[in-house]
């Protein structure tokens, strides 16, 4: 007995984590565990940071966005690389959510500001301003263009009218940061949305209240929530669990998932696609990620998972395409794992043409085209639209550097003109730089003769600003010397001229006074360093 209590005692002190065990049996593979194992994920790309949300456009091609560090990133849902950047974030992006045109994407950050992006143009259309702290996700309803909602770590719930950056209604009853929220498929304006306060609120912006309509206590911090496809039932993750609520039965759980051994990070629907077989064809699952590096489908309606996916990084997000062809899942070390599924191929001769059957003479085989390879005269006739090959060199054209109107002007060796121009822009590095070239062109004086009294007034006014400058005081005090020399007769015949010179040399006595002060300042100082340094 007493050796039975030790090894209890060894046990309950160190506590061994079960194995996970296989979900399908390997040597009769199920149509569905071959339909999730035909996505073959690749590393596709190293962002520079944990991507914290994923988002499918609602409409084809399904492009999809990713947000990382300061920035969202759009990726083509047919290549996997990325098409555009928006880059207009002064803190880290979050929750990155295309409207249901899929031609505007809004996006918050952790400085508070919601922004609101054209995808084409990757330009800022809207500002939202309300949160006080980090927002950490934006969502369009469905079907509705007009609004949309948000959450943060102010603990408040926001519905905004984003035509005129107005905030509708304040929804105050989460007690702790929200994280998560999600729009109702049946009414575009009932929306969820989780907390870390382990609640789960519904809300319905038509009732007048500012109340939730349903309070769900799920246990643990809320990491994400997700309408299914019925709207009537909601998935949330917290903890190292996925749970399934009825909202319509006043919020009763159904099931709770306990796979994973860490903390699930996000949730989204996957559909399985129709040429999977006809017994699972057209069903919905759940495809929930984890710290613990695994990707887990779980079939609701058969309460039961049906595919595990071991990834090598902690997953902090995933995203699955409308059009049941991209799975995309991204990590916290900046990893985006997108993965294209497979299709099947037809056999060659297997393609028939359909206007056989029409005529009467059934199915014709179409001919087979002739494929161009480097050893045949008609590859290198090809036209400009034709697409490069994986073994051909692509030859581009080097970029247009763009030059600002003084460096045109010095190019066709219009020297007064440049740096006319340079002074109207009233950029002090460009204008010093016309200058030192001038100089080195030995043009300078011979400009400085040429201007007339309203550009003589400009480089007047430019030398009171910038000669006491450190950085542009070995150029421009000289300068100021032999303009005073050169064109004392025309500065005598201006008041204009005179006031600008009376305020250059106002500005010069100053620097003299500050300069003498620092050099009695440092005349006290060197004899007391000195004898600090012999100690």
């Amino acid at each position: 007995m007493a050796v039975d209590d030790r090894s209890e005692a060894i046990v309950k002190t160190f506590a061994v984590k079960p194995k996970l065990k296989p979900t399908t049996n390997k040597s009769t593979p199920t149509p569905e565990s071959k339909y999730w194992k035909s996505f073959k994920p690749k590393q596709t790309q190293t962002l520079v940071s944990s991507i914290t949300s994923l988002a499918f456009s609602p409409i084809a091609p399904h492009d999809f966005a990713a947000t990382h560090s300061a920035t969202v990133t759009i990726f083509s849902s047919q290549t996997l690389e990325p098409k555009s950047t928006i880059a207009a974030f002064k803190d880290t992006a979050t929750s990155a959510c295309f409207r249901s045109d899929g031609q505007l994407i809004a996006a918050g950050s952790y400085s508070g500001l919601i922004q609101v992006f054209d995808v084409k143009k990757r330009s800022a259309l809207r500002r939202l301003r309300g949160h006080s702290r980090p927002v950490h996700f934006v969502s369009y309803p469905r079907v509705d263009k007009l609004h949309l909602f948000s959450g943060g770590d102010d603990a408040v719930v926001k519905y905004w009218d984003v035509s005129s950056e107005i905030s509708i209604h304040n929804l105050i009853g989460h007690k702790d940061y929200v994280r998560c929220g999600d729009g109702s498929p049946a009414s575009d304006d009932m929306f969820v949305t989780g907390s870390y306060d382990h609640s789960v609120r519904v809300w319905d912006v038509r009732v007048s209240s500012d109340a939730s309509m349903l309070n769900i206590n799920h246990g643990a911090p809320v990491e994400d929530v997700i309408y299914l496809p019925s709207g009537g039932l909601i998935a949330t993750a917290g903890g190292n669990n996925v749970k399934i609520w009825d909202v319509i039965g006043g919020g009763k759980l159904l099931h709770s998932m306990e796979s994973h051994n860490k903390t699930v990070t996000s949730l989204t629907v996957g559909k399985i696609g129709k040429d999977s077989g006809s017994d699972v064809a057209n069903q919905y699952r759940i495809l929930s990620v984890s710290l613990d590096g695994y990707m887990k489908v779980f079939d609701y309606s058969k309460l039961k998972i049906t595919s595990s996916i071991r990834f090598p990084s902690s997953l902090m997000s995933v995203a699955f395409s409308p059009d049941c062809s991209t799975r995309v899942i991204g990590t916290s070390n900046g990893i985006l794992y997108a993965g294209k599924r497979k299709t099947e191929e037809k056999p060659v001769g297997s393609v028939k043409s359909e206007w056989g059957k029409y005529v009467g003479f059934g199915a014709i085989d179409e001919p087979e085209k002739r494929v161009l390879r480097p050893s045949y005269f008609r590859y290198f006739h090809r036209g400009q639209s034709e697409k490069p090959s994986k073994g051909d060199f692509l030859i581009m054209r080097p970029k247009k550097v763009k030059l600002s109107e003084h460096d045109k002007l010095l190019k066709k060796f219009h020297h007064k003109e440049a740096l006319v121009s340079a002074l109207s822009v009233k950029n002090p590095e460009n204008v010093v730089a016309v200058m030192e070239e001038l100089v080195s062109r030995k043009k300078l004086l011979k400009c400085v003769s040429n201007l007339g009294v309203d550009e003589l007034g400009l480089l007047l006014g430019f030398l009171q600003r910038y000669s006491t400058m450190p950085r542009y005081a070995g150029v421009l005090i000289a300068l100021a010397k032999k303009v005073v020399e050169s064109r004392a007769d025309d500065i005598t015949g201006s008041e204009e001229l005179k006031s600008h010179i009376r305020n250059l040399k106002r500005s010069v006595t100053e620097e003299i006074r500050i300069q003498q002060s620092l050099q009695e300042i440092q005349g006290m100082i060197s004899p007391l360093l000195k004898i600090a340094g012999r100690r």
